[in-house]
């Protein structure tokens, strides 16, 4: 067993293909195949279906991917630790990021130092939505994900508050309002987004006892915006998610803050701080340094 084999075996699983997987490594398909097939031939064991033309874990496989994946997860930080010793910081972070809060506003500002500072680190990013995130972290697809806080399997690394707000159709005669009433939400047709704040605008609906005369379902920002614009409803959005440029070009939308305030704590999440890698660290301690101060 080497870790050129796991590495094959965790890519096969993870892009299902021979072909993309012998091009993801710049290798023949043939190695891709004989590299599975010694593992395989090691442990006495089929990790790979090969009955139909989709390529499948086994179960057996199933079971040993996430041992693998750890095995992986290690090996890389004990590279980097290494290489940090040496001075050079180089390796690859692979980092999970949902929506437009962190894909848009959030990551942009950490990397542009990140880069500054280690310009040899490759950064992948793999963007999910709030259940996704979670679960990749879990199975070591990514170092480090953004998550809403608190989340107890996780240790998590505080980084920055955000609130909800409403968008309103300029109007509505609530519109008039500094601040929109949550219990008044009941009282206008509703918006629901679908996108990855629907779970927490339905658990602050459902703690103010409020059921939304729901007019449609949108995952787009930009549909949102526009149907607010046309007076079909009320919505409720994140609004570090909220483009400004893009809400000044509806002057007939009105942003509203909730009344009372409803907040959302934004984190990096890792499956074990005491197993993450050198670039890990680093990425963390800066993305914590750079939002302090936004």
């Amino acid at each position: 067993m080497t870790f050129t084999q796991l590495e094959i075996f965790a890519l096969i699983a993870e892009l299902k293909s021979f072909t993309a997987t012998a091009e993801r490594l710049g290798i023949s398909q043939s190695a891709v195949s004989h590299a599975l097939k010694s593992l395989e031939t090691h442990w006495g064991v089929s990790l790979i279906s090969r009955a139909q033309s989709d390529i499948e874990l086994t179960e057996t496989g199933q079971k040993l991917l996430s041992h693998v994946k750890e095995l992986l997860s290690i090996s890389s930080t004990l590279e980097q630790e290494v290489s940090a010793i040496h001075g050079l910081y180089e390796g690859t972070l692979r980092i999970g990021s949902f929506g437009a809060s962190s894909s848009i506003v959030l990551l942009p500002l950490i990397l542009e130092e990140f880069r500054k500072q280690y310009p040899k680190i490759d950064v992948y990013i793999d963007e999910g939505d709030d259940n996704e995130i979670p679960q990749w972290i879990l199975e070591r697809k990514i170092d480090v994900g953004f998550i809403i806080s608190p989340d107890d399997r996780f240790d998590v690394f505080p980084l920055i508050e955000d609130i909800f707000i409403a968008l309103v159709p300029r109007t509505y005669p609530i519109a008039k309002s500094k601040a929109i009433p949550v219990q008044a939400l009941a009282d206008y047709p509703f918006i629901m987004t679908t996108a990855g704040s629907q779970k927490y605008v339905k658990q602050l609906l459902k703690q103010f006892n409020i059921q939304p005369q729901i007019k449609c379902h949108f995952s787009q920002m930009l549909t949102i915006i526009s149907m607010v614009n046309q007076q079909t409803g009320i919505c409720i959005v994140a609004d570090m998610a909220l483009n400004q440029n893009l809400l000044s070009l509806y002057p007939d939308v009105c942003k509203r803050p909730l009344k009372p305030n409803i907040r959302r704590s934004i984190a990096l999440a890792v499956k074990n701080k005491k197993h993450i890698s050198p670039a890990t660290q680093a990425f963390i301690k800066i993305a914590q340094a750079v939002l302090s101060k936004a």
